[in-house]
């Protein structure tokens, strides 16, 4: 590595060269944001939701759905998308290239957090800091910076009566479905519902390779909750240390990181809801339990700028690669925003009955409209009226106090005499009332996930005098288990049992790569380079003693290897690549392997 690389362009290269991803459509000359996983990145990153998904769909007892990707367009006009999901464009007046201003700002300017600034301000900076294009050097100053919609439009069959739009989160999905989904769940809440999949939004400015693209794989729980009644299991994560960095620590001039644990952090008021701690808490140790390095991670609460509109707060989980914070998950409290909008746009209910304790007498407002007069008086809006009559006796009986009463129907006022209206309050008896649910929303990002693994997992030593680069990934995202290798590929003997070996430990659920080719230090470093946790090598002396057959294991942090007896192979294996069992237990329990058999 030259003295000038960087960590995310040695990333880049290794991604490249190695099959984690890369450009996509690279024959026609690429596609900015746009890539393909190759045949490692696709394996760990499915590793990855896998493990996102036993931990936050079955360990948390949660529905999984798979929402289609595209949605037409009175979804985006319910959930806000179409009027306020922008990004600050700016375009170069001399190349024509378009540029997300903030991003100009923060790579200037030592300031952050710079799309929270309104355009003005943002306008100003540029022509203060003497901001160029980082395409052609043009000074942007007395350009305008507008507002740009991120979302992928498209025409739902043919022709373009019915506009629709890729999503851009996978949560409108779930929400959408709400009136279905609440009826598995026996109309009873607490319930969580999770989907991983595939979002767009069509970014000014892709950069940082697979951390900000136009097309990426998120991963999202949303939590339906009865704010008055229900509260998390926040005992289970009390005692996990978080290391915070809070809206009032990034005002500060001298501001800094509190670390703390997620019960003080509740209970302190750092964290304001307890269903915020409680997936802070979860997160914390799913990606430690992953691998992300725990010292170049951290939770950072949005400023009140940042924050979206209906967030009553919000926290991104931050990991930090080539000295830079990057986003990689959201935790928000969303309140009744979602399903509100939705029962307000849409044609179902977006509500759950809550039993009371105990029934109550209660007072309701009731109408029953004359139709013999509001039929002939009004015409076709007849039906329209009544229904806008009922809807004032609940939000104001007191408008049917006077003589006449007045409803508008699609902005034309009414009169209707109070007597035709027939108002009265009646008494009656109920078991419950109807409530919107509140919504607590973990979103991850699963390539930024993928991202960072990679980032930190990687690691340079020496083994037998030998530089070497590797891949320290978890074993239970590593792409590969298990890579198998006869020591030398032209005696028949060793290569038979090999591939006896791989057959069984893929029958045993192992991912398994088998290679013969090049020496076997090689084929070591090929399968540390890619991550690989362990390897399994076939050689005369496992099988020309007078015992069992034997194998030697190697475990690629530390290079050692054990002779393990062929029939205990398995078994051992699964239970080091659990975390079960460590690797200095087999190197108790059986024969190490002299250095310098690392070829």
């Amino acid at each position: 590595m030259s003295q000038e690389e960087t960590e995310g362009e040695r990333l880049a290269e290794l991604a490249k060269r190695r099959g984690y991803f890369f450009g996509a459509s690279g024959a026609y000359g690429g596609a900015a944001g746009f890539y393909t996983f190759g045949p490692q990145g696709a394996s760990l990153k499915s590793n990855v939701e896998d493990a996102w998904r036993e931990r936050f769909t079955v360990q948390e007892g949660n529905f999984e759905v798979e929402a289609p990707t595209i949605m037409p367009e009175p979804v985006f006009e319910a959930s806000g998308h179409l009027d306020g999901f922008d990004d600050m464009l700016v375009e170069c007046p001399q190349c024509g290239e378009s540029h997300r201003a903030d991003h100009l700002i923060e790579d200037e300017t030592g300031i952050e957090e710079a799309e929270t600034l309104p355009i003005p301000e943002v306008e100003d900076l540029i022509e203060e800091h003497e901001i160029q294009c980082p395409a052609c050097g043009a000074h942007l100053a007395g350009e305008p910076v507008d507002d740009f919609n991120l979302m992928f439009e498209t025409n739902i069959g043919p022709g373009s009566s019915t506009p629709g739009y890729l999503r851009p989160e996978t949560a409108q999905g779930i929400f959408v479905e709400f009136p279905r989904i609440k009826e598995y769940a026996r109309n009873s809440l607490p319930f969580g519902v999770t989907q991983i999949g595939r979002a767009y939004r069509n970014e000014i400015s892709p950069r940082k390779s697979i951390v900000r693209t136009r097309e990426f794989t998120q991963a999202e729980l949303e939590q339906f909750v009865d704010p008055e009644r229900d509260e998390p299991d926040l005992e289970s994560v009390k005692d996990v240390e978080v290391t915070l960095y809070p809206a009032t620590e990034q005002e500060q001039d001298d501001g800094g990181y509190v670390e703390t644990t997620v019960g003080a952090a509740v209970e302190e008021g750092i964290v304001g809801d307890a269903w915020v701690g409680y997936f802070l808490g979860v997160a914390q140790e799913w990606y430690e339990r992953i691998g992300v390095d725990m010292d170049r991670f951290r939770f950072r609460q949005h400023l009140p700028g940042e924050r979206a509109h209906y967030a009553a707060d919000c926290w991104d989980a931050e990991s930090e690669v080539d000295g830079d914070w990057i986003e990689i998950a959201g935790f928000a409290y969303r309140g009744d925003y979602d399903l509100s909008k939705h029962d307000e746009y849409g044609d179902d209910e977006f509500t759950i009955f809550r039993q009371f304790d105990e029934p109550k007498e209660v007072e309701e407002a009731v109408v029953e409209p004359d139709m013999s007069v509001l039929g002939p008086e009004f015409g076709g809006a007849a039906g329209d009226v009544k229904a806008a009559l009922e809807d004032l006796a609940e939000r104001d009986p007191s408008a049917f106090e006077g003589d006449v009463v007045e409803v508008e129907v699609d902005g034309e006022t009414h009169e209707v005499d109070a007597d035709v209206a027939n108002f009265r309050i009646e008494e009656r008896t109920v078991s419950g009332e109807h409530i919107t649910p509140h919504v607590i929303e973990p979103s991850f990002g699963v390539d930024r996930t993928v991202y960072t693994l990679l980032a930190h997992a990687y690691e340079r030593d020496e083994v037998d005098g030998e530089a070497r680069s590797f891949l320290s990934l978890s074993p239970e995202v590593a792409p590969t288990d298990v890579g198998v290798f006869p020591l030398v590929s032209n005696v028949e003997r060793l290569v038979e049992r090999a591939e006896g070996i791989v057959d069984d430990l893929r029958t045993a659920g192992f991912s398994v790569v088998y290679d013969d080719s090049g020496s076997i230090g090689r084929r070591y470093r090929r399968q540390d380079e890619v991550g690989t946790p362990f390897c399994v090598t076939v050689d005369r002396d496992g099988l020309e003693g007078d015992g069992p057959d034997t194998v030697t294991i190697r475990e690629r942090d530390t290079a050692r290897q054990v002779r393990v007896p062929v029939s205990d192979l398995v078994d051992e294996l699964r239970a080091v690549e659990s975390g079960d069992r460590p690797f200095d237990d087999l190197v108790d329990a059986y024969e190490l392997v002299a250095p310098g058999a690392d070829g």
